[in-house]
């Protein structure tokens, strides 16, 4: 199992990230992972990082799918490999409705098939052997449909590139995501994962690797976690119990919270029908007090610092290949290293 190191959303001062990312390099971190939700962008900082450490490889986790077209997306892939020299894991998402129609201004539509379409054109165009073309429902390269001009012709990037195939990581926690990750991707970025639950959680991409005739190890799994180093385990739990009831109490009609049905099945089914109960009351206070321990103690690395370490064996064991932590604390990077 690899470990990696994962940033925030907020945009959090370089002067504050470079060093310890500098550090992470040093000491053996496989990967840093940007996030992209509605602030920081997931690109900009990679490049910086790109320019200041040699060896650890620059995850973007994720870049969200309704903010740029196929082809922005394979150019901004195809730079940052350059830049890194092939150190690039691209990973991407279709995010929320939310955001993709209330940020992004654009239908969310069918996220599947959306997804399925970008991926089959993103490697074309990284690949830069070929003119692209596709033909689908959400893409058409060359566009010929309303309000074009009828002249255009399909292109080929003009990039000499370091790798013909980038390493491409879907994120996702509904079945049909995760069974879409199994067929296509590279690797998978799930919502939340619990190495004691993972037969559950696993199961549609299992679906997905026997549908496409790929071996179970062909997809990287890889979990971004918080790691909370304290000796007060239980300010460490209510640290995160805040998230995760945002997780899994929203109740929006005609939106699937794939969160709560994911907690359901893994086990947790009347702790999440508690908190979606008083999150839909507008209890909002006894909903984070509902997120139960268990599941805390088994989705993050929480506690003192042996605790921490001797937790990490059943990562160990799992399928999991990547293991992230959102972390600033470098004592407990390197102990996790070193384990």
């Amino acid at each position: 199992m690899r470990i990696g190191l994962a940033l925030g959303y907020h945009g959090e001062p370089m002067t504050e990230i470079l060093p310890l990312v500098e550090h992470a390099d040093r000491i053996g971190v496989d990967s840093v992972w940007s996030v992209e939700e509605y602030g920081a962008d997931g690109v900009s900082v990679l490049a910086y990082l790109a320019a200041r450490t040699e060896r650890i490889k620059l995850g973007t986790g994720i870049l969200q799918l309704a903010g740029r077209t196929p082809a922005n997306t394979a150019m901004t892939a195809l730079t940052l490999d350059i830049l890194s020299q092939g150190r690039l894991l691209l990973g991407l998402g279709v995010s929320v409705p939310w955001i993709v129609e209330g940020w992004h201004g654009v239908p969310y539509g069918k996220p599947l098939a959306r997804t399925r379409e970008y991926v089959a054109i993103l490697r074309k165009a990284i690949r830069c052997d070929e003119r692209v073309t596709h033909d689908g429902e959400y893409y058409q390269l060359p566009y010929h449909g309303p309000g074009s001009t009828g002249r255009a012709r399909p292109v080929k990037a003009l990039l000499d590139p370091v790798r013909t195939t980038i390493p491409t990581y879907l994120a996702g926690i509904g079945s049909g995501m995760v069974r879409l990750a199994g067929e296509i991707a590279d690797g998978w970025l799930p919502g939340f994962y619990s190495p004691e639950r993972e037969t559950a959680i696993t199961a549609p991409l299992d679906e997905g690797l026997k549908r496409a005739g790929r071996d179970p190890d062909a997809v990287d799994i890889a979990v971004i976690t918080h790691a909370v180093r304290t000796r007060d385990l239980d300010k460490a739990r209510d640290e995160l119990r805040p998230l995760y009831a945002a997780y899994l109490g929203p109740d929006v009609p005609g939106v699937r919270n794939t969160y709560f049905d994911l907690a359901r099945e893994i086990g947790f089914e009347a702790e999440a029908e508690t908190i979606r109960t008083h999150h839909r009351e507008g209890r909002r206070a006894e909903a984070v007090a509902a997120v139960p321990d268990a599941l805390l103690d088994e989705v993050a690395l929480l506690g003192p610092l042996p605790r921490i370490v001797d937790r990490l064996a059943a990562w160990k064991d799992s399928r999991v290949g990547t293991l992230a932590l959102i972390t600033r604390d470098r004592e407990l990077l390197e102990a996790v290293v070193s384990a």
